[in-house]
């Protein structure tokens, strides 16, 4: 009897090999995806990057924009108008590891009825009052220059908390959710934000320019990992078919 006859038999090493290729197939797949994925992210950086240089356009031809179905988002915007200190609404946040909000304030727009939420910045949990930072809440008319942001459709994940009106604490932003409470008329709320460029106001509180456009890129990191598991299968599928090539009996010569 031939000592070094593999003793899987034939069913198992079928199963073996095609299980193998199958799961060899699936990582090769992931870590492709995951390529695909990288290079979607980078020209969505790109992009972004781009419109953030454009010159600021007026809060109408934003609107005008959008309504023709554009993309807005991070596009600059020039705007004018009157805040209501009285109505500003605070979505949880953190600013270098300090928790806090950001005040989103409704704004009506100069020589218009229309109003619209923007993010002035981040202030510390404990000034969400704003009576303690009246020196930051400018009064009368004013100009202002900051990013055009859309507004999710939908709450963003199912693991989120909803937003509390009442209590005036928002774990996502949503304009109508934001405008509930304020003697706003809801048609007369544009449907979209407006983050305040940088810097602080007087008194230091809110601090602008808190719009986020680093958005994550791991996919490298994800497709190396898929690659070489596929790698390191593949290597595993070689020596399991050189071993059963070697326990193979040779056949006579001549």
């Amino acid at each position: 009897m031939n000592e070094s006859q593999p003793r899987l038999g034939r069913g198992r090493i079928i199963s073996i090999l095609v299980l193998g290729s199958a799961a060899l197939a699936v990582l090769v797949m992931l870590g492709s995806w995951q390529l695909e994925r990288m290079a979607w992210k980078e020209g969505l950086l790109s992009a972004i990057a781009q419109r953030i240089e454009k010159p600021a356009q007026t809060i109408d031809d934003i609107r005008d924009a959008r309504d023709r179905g554009e993309a807005i988002d991070y596009d600059p915007v020039a705007l004018r108008g009157r805040f209501d200190h009285s109505g500003e609404r605070y979505f949880l946040a953190t600013r270098n590891g300090e928790a806090g909000w950001h005040a989103y304030t409704p704004l009506q727009i100069e020589g218009s009825d229309r109003w619209i939420f923007v993010n002035r910045g981040f202030v510390p949990y404990a000034m969400k009052d704003p009576a303690s930072r009246m020196a930051g809440n400018p009064v009368g008319t004013m100009d202002l220059t900051g990013l055009a942001r859309e507004a999710p459709i939908e709450k963003p994940g199912s693991f989120l908390p909803d937003n509390d009106p009442s209590q005036n604490v928002f774990f996502w932003r949503s304009v109508s959710d934001m405008a509930k409470g304020l003697s706003l008329p809801a048609d007369k709320v544009l449907p979209f934000f407006v983050d305040a460029g940088p810097g602080a106001a007087e008194g230091g509180y809110p601090i602008g320019g808190v719009t986020v456009v680093d958005l994550p890129n791991n996919h490298l990191q994800y497709a190396i990992t898929w690659f070489s598991l596929a790698a390191a299968l593949f290597v595993m599928l070689a020596l399991f078919v050189r071993h059963l090539l070697r326990g193979r009996p040779r056949a006579p010569m001549g």
